[in-house]
């Protein structure tokens, strides 16, 4: 199979019409104004949450806001770039990162901390050194998976994703049979504790986790152009001269700091990335990843922080957002099934 490319040198299958010039210039104009309106709602939404209803000291509420939508921009762009590349590099776009298993290997390890050490230890350990240990043993088990599997002749993408389900299966029943054997006390501290929280985060993680999710954004902003050929498919991207395997096996290593740090920061939040991914693709109507990586992260930010809003100042609801986001993408990965089923 063959590839060829447009006047801008941006590359196309082969067999699919190459737009004219105008039509180029004009998609980059509907690019550029889509981006716009995304970043304009992204920054009314912060404005609204951080100064809708203060009462009392300013200055200490702004501080707990700011905070907050410190926290849930980080972990929005995390998760959203995130699931951009691992869509990409899987060329499917019903997959997300944590179906590698990443959120049970998180619900195994806070399982046996309590079942090792009572709740009363998990909640008194030291944040510093709770976070390091589960971003560390999710990175750890991402590369050896990667490793194993990927790094073999003959393997390619798809064993990996089926063995990162196994292992999920795996990791989850684990996590059972221990929350079985807790008393029920600690049983109700560990639930409160995997439920994804964005109001507690310790400060110093926060920007721990910032630089980390900005060094990782700046690797892959780098690789954005050859992401562009490589969401061609394999094939296409070989004719085209793109180290196909070397530049997916970056993106995994991204995938997976980034999926670390967000689900050890607040915990699992299982569908956003699922619907901020296919938001943006539908949005912007671009595979460019100069464009759609940062339309997700604005679609991940407005969701976040215009959620929260709505549900503490219009509802005056305490129900923690990851919930509804989650019962949100959960029905809207049902229609892309569906939908995907009548292709």
């Amino acid at each position: 199979m063959s590839a060829t490319t447009t006047t801008s040198g941006t590359p196309v299958a082969a067999g699919t019409a190459v737009p004219t010039a105008t039509a180029f210039a004009a998609a980059r104009r509907r690019e550029r104004r889509m981006l716009a309106v995304l970043a304009l709602l992204a920054l009314a939404a912060v404005a609204a949450f951080a100064f809708i209803g203060i009462k009392g000291n300013w200055e200490f509420a702004l501080a707990i806001r700011f905070r907050k939508i410190a926290t849930m921009a980080v972990v929005g762009v995390a998760i959203a770039w995130s699931s951009v590349l691992f869509q990409t590099v899987t060329g499917n776009r019903i997959l997300t990162p944590s179906i590698m298993g990443f959120d049970q290997l998180f619900v195994l390890i806070q399982t046996v901390i309590v079942f090792l050490f009572g709740a009363l230890a998990l909640a008194t350990a030291d944040p510093r050194l709770l976070f390091s240990g589960q971003v560390a043993a999710m990175v750890g088990f991402s590369t050896l998976l990667h490793r194993w599997l990927f790094g073999r002749r003959g393997r390619d993408l798809y064993v990996m994703v089926l063995a990162g389900v196994i292992f999920g299966t795996l990791f989850g029943s684990l996590a059972n049979l221990a929350a079985r054997l807790i008393n029920p006390n600690d049983f109700v501290v560990l639930q409160d504790s995997l439920f994804a929280s964005l109001n507690q985060v310790d400060p110093g993680l926060l920007g721990f986790s910032a630089l980390l999710i900005g060094a990782m954004a700046a690797w892959t902003l780098r690789l954005r152009h050859r992401l562009d050929v490589v969401a061609l498919g394999r094939d296409h991207a070989t004719n085209l001269g793109v180290d196909h395997a070397a530049v997916v096996n970056r993106a995994l290593v991204i995938v997976a700091v980034l999926v670390s740090v967000a689900t050890a920061l607040v915990g699992p939040i299982t569908f956003l990335g699922l619907l901020v991914a296919n938001l943006a693709r539908q949005l912007v109507g671009t595979f460019r990843h100069g464009v759609l990586l940062p339309a997700a992260a604005l679609i991940a930010v407005i969701t976040l922080v215009g959620g929260q809003l709505i549900l503490e100042r219009v509802f005056t609801m305490d129900t923690a957002l990851t919930v509804i986001v989650n019962f949100v993408g959960g029905v809207y990965f049902i229609a892309l099934l569906i939908r995907e089923s009548r292709r």
